[in-house]
């Protein structure tokens, strides 16, 4: 990582907040073993957050992602055309820093939501660069459930290393989507992109319940051309909304359930290391990411801790 991103990633030291954290009585109910009880199906999962994204059609709970390039610069030094599958892109806030950070690249990105795809097409279809749009090509998908839809990468280029690059379809170079559900309407036996180069879940795995992750990586390996690199931030082990949470919301080790239904899971580096390494993933990076904030309303400190990973499929 460059000395900028560095140094703003390690305002604190994660052990030392571990060792407060574990001695305080009032967060003894994130640490107690937790007896498993059956959690709500994937599919629930996904209308909780279908029903987020209608509450906040507007898009302005997020916020556009422009530190994205600077945690992960392969973005901005790959090469002419590159592919990106973004798993769960929201709003758009991540889509939006890379179309504008290279601008040959081309973005294949899905979500659960319908509303949020149109929010994402919205914000594309506004942005200045008149490039941008023919380059972001969004699908419905609910990943956790179904996998990705063949047309990113068909059965025959699964099973092999892409030997046949040309039995697949050429980059594409500006044409117009048929709409959000433009690749799950192929059907399997046709031909496909080749596979992506870049895979990104930027806070998109702590979204769905924890036995439905290694699934959900297994899938991204499969859709990744070898060598593909995927690209993992997420929440980290007592970042700040972790021990916000009360006991009643806890559901799983380390998983907790807002009061909407939607999920968040908070990952240590040795589960996040498990999760990928088992799925076929040889790590290059993974370390917490430690920021110290300050609400401007009421001045409080606020102590952020984020897991930042790098993986690549074998070549």
């Amino acid at each position: 990582m460059s000395e900028e991103t560095e140094y703003f990633s390690k305002d604190f030291d994660w052990e030392e907040l571990r060792d407060e954290i574990e001695k305080d009585v009032s967060h003894r109910h994130h640490i107690l073993p937790f007896s498993p009880s059956p959690s709500p199906s994937s599919s629930s999962s996904s209308e909780a957050w279908k029903s987020f994204h209608k509450r906040h059609s507007t898009g302005r709970f997020f916020k556009e992602r422009r530190y994205l390039l600077k945690e992960f610069p392969e973005l901005l030094c790959c090469g002419e055309f590159s592919k990106v599958l973004e798993v769960g892109c929201g709003n758009g806030s991540t889509v939006l820093p890379i179309l504008r950070g290279k601008q040959s690249i081309v973005v294949y990105a899905c979500d659960c939501s319908t509303e949020a795809l149109k929010r994402a097409r919205q914000m594309i279809d506004n942005a200045d660069e008149g490039s941008v749009k023919h380059r972001f090509h969004p699908f419905f998908c609910d990943f956790s459930v179904n996998g990705f839809p063949n047309r990113l990468i068909c059965s025959s280029c699964r099973k092999g290393s892409l030997t046949k690059p040309s039995d697949c379809l050429p980059d594409v170079k500006g044409s117009e989507d048929a709409g959000l559900d433009e690749l799950s309407s192929f059907e399997g036996d046709q031909c496909c992109i080749g596979g992506v180069n870049f895979v990104t879940l930027i806070f998109t795995l702590s979204a769905i319940p924890f036995q439905q992750m290694p699934f959900v990586i297994a899938e991204c390996l499969s859709v990744l051309r070898p060598g593909g690199l995927l690209l993992f931030r997420d929440y980290g082990l007592y970042d700040m909304t972790m021990l916000r949470f009360q006991l009643n919301k806890r559901v799983g080790f380390r998983e907790y359930v807002r009061s909407d239904g939607t999920r968040s899971y908070f990952f240590s580096l040795d589960t996040s290391r498990d999760l990928f390494l088992s799925a076929g993933f040889i790590e290059l990076e993974l370390e917490y990411c430690c920021v110290k904030s300050v609400n401007r309303r009421n001045g409080k400190k606020m102590q952020r801790v984020w897991v930042h990973g790098k993986f690549q499929k074998p070549i």
